[in-house]
C-alpha cells in the first residue's frame, strides 16, 4: 500500500466515526489493529502520524492542522 492508500483509508475511518447517531464505528483497539496491518504491508508506515490524522490533530502529510 502507498501513502495515498493510507490517506484514503484514514478518510473513510474519519467519516465512519463522525456518522450522525453513531459513537464511532472504529474503536482505539480497531485502529491499533489496522495500524499494525498497515505497518506489516509497508514498514515505512508511520502509525503516530496516521492516527493523528484520523483524530484530526494533523493533516494527511503529518503537519499540524
Amino acid at each position: 500500500m502507498t501513502k495515498k492508500h493510507f490517506i484514503l483509508l484514514a478518510d473513510y475511518i474519519r467519516q465512519a466515526n463522525n456518522f450522525p447517531g453513531k459513537d464511532g464505528m472504529f474503536t482505539p483497539a480497531h485502529l491499533d489493529r489496522l495500524a499494525a496491518f498497515c505497518y506489516a504491508v509497508n514498514p515505512r508506515f508511520d502509525q503516530e502520524r496516521w492516527l493523528g490524522y484520523i483524530a484530526g490533530t494533523n493533516g494527511p502529510s503529518g503537519g499540524r492542522r
